[in-house]
């Protein structure tokens, strides 16, 4: 009964339980196929035929009435009559009293089932989509009422085979498999991981240690070699105790593996599979796995091998089919005031001669609504403070100056190195206008410096501020206290080391989080820290102000995401989906958006409004450590510790671009200002340019619009790497363009 829950055969078809007809074993949705529920390959002859053999045995009886009961209660009442009738079951089989004699016939065979650990009521719980882990497994008396009990004719599936076939059953799929055409080899490969995965751990957690054993040490080499490290994990899991309490273990096992495939290769392995009476990988599909079939074309390795490689196989292709407003918001009017140069030129010249800023070609903020900018008010955003509207005056003065980049004019790059930081630096951020720089170390602390002449200075005491007059126009000067003036501060508070650091938008407050499980926010006046935020039960890997402040996120070792707002001190919104840490977080230019990077080789795009994942982007194959987003807010940049750069488009959740050349861990991703140049900085001491623009003037409409959403990623890296740079023997850990694209990067010297 797993199937009713499954998967899409076709594009069109719903995955919305209350409105399917049917759907094959396999967990799958398959309108075209004439099938209806089968429950194993055994069920259905050979040759397919969907007639239903008159005899029908007690057992098999007690099935068939047990899945309509499931259906009627569910009011799947058209399924309910489809099956009746291919069964040839009389109009009056589900009513109570015509099945008295059947149920007290068939409750004597249906009891002897052995229900072994509440096997029984946790399959049922998975079946009817309970979250209800405490259920007991039904008695011997429970049975022999007059209506079956769904969950022990259903516990019949989880009974384990013979322990000593299984390699004989994987091998026998293996051969077939490696028989078959070529272009359905590559996507029937897919299944390999999956079912060798879930093969092992049924016989361990069933204490079958030597089998489990020698099916690993035969079938493991031929996996994919981006399974390694997950299969270097597993080599460990020897016992069933191992298994218990090993949050990763239990996703894998209780989320669905998705494979895309092809219908002519789905059929091809269904029939295998019934031809061969294969039970037993017949119900490892039919539980774990989720078969997301397109018709068209079958893929090639290539296409397959780019979206391979997370812990939970690729996203669903309706999990990427939301809409997501991914346009900029407007910006408000604020009027540009001349500077002196503006007035030197109207004195000689006699007329206005007013700048304005130049137009970028992907990164300007537009006047006008963008059709795919979400509305203004979508979310609630802080208002403008007079402050923060000279700063915006002063960022447009700086655009007027900002140099445009391309493959002929690379930027200059200023690398920060921290030397000798014997505290461990690890994490690093800049200010939006780079007057700032903060590091967070190893030794719990968290410490500023001023990049410009201007030192840092506190506010001064109570005592101090009653005496100053507050309507002078010098006031925000007399306020600080030069006696406290310095080149740096330096704040303690954590009891951990410091994963991540993020500064407002408008430079007075700091974000740190860390091992220690908090998020603290810091006073850049009077260098205390304001508030702890408390939410996370383990350590804290990343945390980032919204572009608008007020909001900011954070993720961690517990897999979850959270967004906070600085005047709450518990989370707004909880984002929970990733089956491993954390690892990096990246607020969309319009701050609608969240993005989150995770161990578990999967990046996830979520509404700030609903909590809901709107995409998911599979690819990478090693744990995600930085995320960046171009400035017009179309496309998402992603580097992991594979070395690799993956380019996606938000709006058709898509990938779109594979740039490669790194050798170690990205750890930091930006776009410049115009986002005609991403750089990349690497474990590799090196920061790498590449030339966006063209990356993404490349892609071909028709790409999106075919039905699979399956595109052919050009190997172009070197054509697209404009410039290497090395340093000598620093990572670079944090890269940041400032408003006149000048790129600064910055890391500890590693002698």
């Amino acid at each position: 009964m797993a199937a009713v829950q499954g998967g899409m055969g076709d594009a069109d078809i719903k995955t919305d339980i209350k409105t399917e007809p049917s759907a094959d074993g396999f967990g799958n949705n398959n309108a075209n196929d004439g099938r209806v529920l089968s429950a194993s390959p055994g069920s259905s002859s050979s040759t397919g035929s969907n007639k239903q053999t008159a005899a029908v045995t007690p057992e098999d009886q007690q099935t068939l009435l047990a899945v309509l009961q499931f259906l009627k209660k569910n009011k799947l009442s058209e399924s309910v009559e489809i099956l009746r009738r291919e069964a040839g079951l009389p109009e009056n089989s589900l009513d109570p009293k015509a099945n008295e004699s059947a149920g007290a016939g068939s409750g004597g065979a249906a009891g002897i089932v052995d229900l072994e650990g509440g096997d029984a009521s946790s399959l049922l719980s998975r079946v009817t989509g309970s979250s209800s882990a405490g259920a007991q497994a039904p008695t011997k008396a429970a049975v022999a009422e007059d209506q079956p009990d769904v969950s022990v004719v259903l516990s019949a599936y989880s009974q384990q085979g013979d322990p000593t076939l299984y390699k004989v059953y994987y091998r026998d799929l293996k051969k077939f498999i490696e028989t078959v055409l070529d272009c359905h080899r590559a996507e029937l490969s897919q299944v390999f991981y999956p079912l060798f995965v879930h093969m092992y751990l049924e016989l361990v957690y069933n204490n079958h240690e030597s089998e489990a054993k020698a099916f690993f040490e035969k079938f493991s080499g031929d996996q994919e070699c981006y399974y390694e490290e997950d299969l270097r994990i597993l080599s460990g899991l020897t016992k069933k105790e191992h298994m218990r309490g090993n949050e990763t273990l239990l996703d894998f096992r209780t989320s669905k593996f998705v494979l895309r495939i092809s219908r002519d290769s789905y059929q091809l392995l269904k029939r295998h599979l019934q031809e061969r009476q294969n039970n037993q990988i017949w119900n490892i599909i039919q539980e774990h796995l989720y078969i997301d079939i397109f018709d068209g074309m079958p893929r090639s390795k290539s296409q397959i091998d780019a979206m391979s490689g997370s812990l939970a196989g690729e996203a669903k292709r309706e999990a990427n089919k939301t809409k997501v407003y991914y346009g900029l918001l407007k910006e408000p009017e604020i009027e540009l005031p001349l500077d002196d140069e503006d007035e030197e030129a109207e004195n000689e010249e006699g007329k206005p001669k007013k700048k304005k800023p130049k137009k970028d070609s992907v990164g300007s903020k537009s006047k006008k609504q963008d059709p795919n900018a979400p509305s203004q008010n979508r979310i609630p955003l802080p208002e403008l403070k007079d402050s923060d509207k000279l700063d915006k005056i002063m960022y447009m003065k700086e655009a007027t100056k900002r140099i445009r980049l391309g493959p002929d004019n690379l930027p200059s790059v200023c690398f920060y190195t921290f030397l000798n930081a014997y505290q461990g630096l690890t994490a690093v951020d800049l200010t939006d206008d780079s007057s700032l720089i903060a590091g967070g170390f190893a030794d719990s602390t968290v410490r500023v410096w001023s990049v410009t002449p201007k030192k840092l200075r506190k506010v001064k005491s109570a005592a101090d501020l009653n005496l100053i007059d507050k309507e002078s126009d010098d006031v925000l000067e007399r306020i600080m206290d030069e006696k406290t003036a310095s080149e740096s501060k330096i704040m303690y508070g954590h009891s951990g080391p410091v994963y991540g650091i993020s500064f407002s938008p408008d430079r007075n407050y700091l974000l740190s989080s860390s091992e220690d499980g908090t998020v603290r926010l810091w006073s850049l006046l009077t260098f205390t820290c304001l508030v702890a935020y408390k939410g996370h039960n383990y350590p804290v890997w990343d945390t980032q102000f919204s572009p608008y402040g007020y909001y900011f996120v954070s993720g961690g070792h517990d897999r979850v995401a959270r967004l906070w707002a600085t005047d709450h001190y518990q989370p707004l919104r909880i984002f929970s989906g990733h089956l491993a840490d954390i690892t990096c977080t990246r607020f969309h230019p319009n701050s609608n958006y969240v993005a989150t990077g995770s161990s578990d080789r999967t990046i996830r795009l979520w509404d700030v409004l609903s909590g809901n994942c709107v995409r998911i982007f599979t690819g990478h194959k090693g744990p995600i450590h930085s995320l960046a987003f171009s400035p017009n807010g179309k496309f998402l940049a992603s580097g992991a510790t594979d070395g690799r750069v993956l380019l996606w488009d938000i709006g058709h959740g898509l990938m779109v671009g594979e740039l490669k050349g790194h050798t170690d861990t990205i750890y930091s991703l930006r776009f410049s200002r115009d986002g005609e140049i991403l750089a990349s900085g690497s474990m590799d001491n090196t920061v790498r340019l590449w030339d966006a623009m063209k990356a993404f003037d490349d892609l071909e409409t028709d790409d999106f619009t075919a039905a699979t959403g399956h595109i052919h990623l050009q190997d172009n890296s070197q054509e697209l790497l404009l410039g290497t740079y090395t340093t000598k023997s620093t990572p670079v850990i944090h890269l940041h363009f400032t408003r006149r694209n000048l790129l600064l990067a910055a890391g500890a010297f590693n002698p």
